[in-house]
């Protein structure tokens, strides 16, 4: 079975969730995103993205708690490379994208790079 792509207000939800580093409940979340997004919204994501076994969570009293049950950089690798796969000219995508680059960053690419082995 493939899993249908993210949205975007999912990966905010993911991210947020992530940055967290443990569980944490909707409102929580709520908090933690722009754009206030509504409660009941940020729980019908939590909902989907239960289903798709994105996340797990527990009963706490009323509510859930949330935890990624994903790796986040398998998941955000997974996301770029679906979008590099759809695109009409991925060298020049990539191109854009290595130009956005702090130097830290680039420099964190360049050893990856030089050790595709690592993994890291």
């Amino acid at each position: 079975m493939s899993r249908r792509p993210l949205g975007q207000l999912e990966a905010e939800v993911l991210a947020a969730l992530a940055g967290l580093g443990g569980s944490a409940r909707t409102a929580e979340l709520v908090e933690r995103l722009d754009g206030n997004p509504a409660y009941t919204t940020v729980n019908t994501i939590l909902h989907r993205l239960y289903e798709k076994k994105l996340v797990s969570r527990t009963r706490a009293g009323r509510h859930y708690l949330y935890r990624l049950a994903v790796d986040e950089s398998e998941l955000v690798a997974g996301r770029m490379r679906e979008h590099l796969r759809h695109a009409s000219d991925p060298g020049g995508v990539l191109n854009r994208f290595v130009r956005t680059l702090t130097d830290e960053e680039a420099r964190q690419l360049r050893g990856f790079l030089d050790r595709p082995e690592d993994g890291r």
